[in-house]
């Protein structure tokens, strides 16, 4: 059994690729929802990054679930408002109770959506994953590094002649710029049509700049995946091209508030690190 803190059993239930000797980025996340799907090394690893921060574990679980609040506010906003039915997120992660297609269902029971990651043990939890009659849930094993394939196999569910809000949440930090992250958003907004949205959150460099700069250099050491932080400019770049829409390219909090769940504040008033947008395909 897994140790103390929560996890799960290892054994028959996970596929035999799942590496449990380093920490995976999506059990990390896990971890700091408070969710049972992660390991001893996950949790060493989120507890030994958390340290680095006043607050501790209490103040990057407060950054995560605000995150957790801005995806669902800009779902409710897109499947609403916007009146968009299909959702590629792309970095999914382990699933949990108010996740993509579980919000956009309940605003437009018709919308389909497709999840990717990278982590197998993503995929050993696709079949807890129900969709509506009128909608269509489905879950790939992609890496954002090879978006054509990524497209490629959505397209099974989703129809790319039509809009598609494009979810990069919590991902893009993990690409440094020798993977050219900003041309595999360009690849990937190319695929989809006039009337398509991007949404991304991405770790801030210039929010708690010492402290962050630390986090990410122990998430880099402990997890295999260099974590890259970027400012709230160096995000912007992300939306090229596109209609933001308001308020733009700010701090996660910020990001619509009373649209949905509030965000949620980290202890003694400090700000979630986090910068986040939405924009339009022209």
């Amino acid at each position: 059994m897994t140790g103390s803190g929560g996890g799960r059993a290892i054994g028959d239930e996970w596929p035999a690729e799942i590496d449990t000797s380093v920490a995976h980025p999506a059990r990390v996340y896990d971890y700091y929802l408070g969710g049972v799907t992660n390991f001893e090394v996950d949790r060493v690893a989120a507890e030994h990054a958390a340290a680095v921060h006043p607050g501790g574990l209490e103040t990057v679980r407060a950054g995560v679930r605000s995150n957790r609040a801005f995806l669902v506010r800009a779902v409710q906003w897109l499947a609403g408002e916007a009146g968009v039915r299909q959702f590629l997120d792309i970095g999914s992660g382990i699933p949990s109770s108010d996740d993509v297609h579980a919000t956009a269902q309940r605003t437009a029971p018709d919308c389909r959506i497709v999840y990717v990651d990278n982590d197998p043990i993503v995929l050993a939890h696709a079949h807890e994953l129900s969709s509506t009659p009128e909608g269509a849930v489905e879950s790939i094993q992609g890496d954002l590094r090879d978006p054509d394939s990524i497209l490629e196999r959505a397209s099974a569910t989703l129809d790319l002649r039509r809009p598609v809000a494009v979810m990069l949440v919590g991902i893009l930090h993990f690409f440094p710029p020798a993977d050219d992250p900003y041309g595999i958003v360009r690849r990937l907004l190319a695929a989809v049509p006039s009337g398509s949205y991007l949404v991304v959150g991405h770790l801030a460099s210039d929010i708690h700049a010492e402290e962050m700069a630390e986090v990410a250099r122990r998430f880099t050491e402990m997890t295999n995946e260099r974590w890259v932080l970027r400012s709230n400019a160096e995000v912007a770049r992300f939306f090229d091209g596109l209609h933001l829409v308001e308020p733009g390219v700010v701090q996660i909090d910020q990001w619509r508030p009373l649209d949905g769940p509030e965000p949620v504040l980290p202890p003694e008033g400090r700000v979630n690190p986090l910068h986040v947008g939405v924009a339009r395909k022209p």
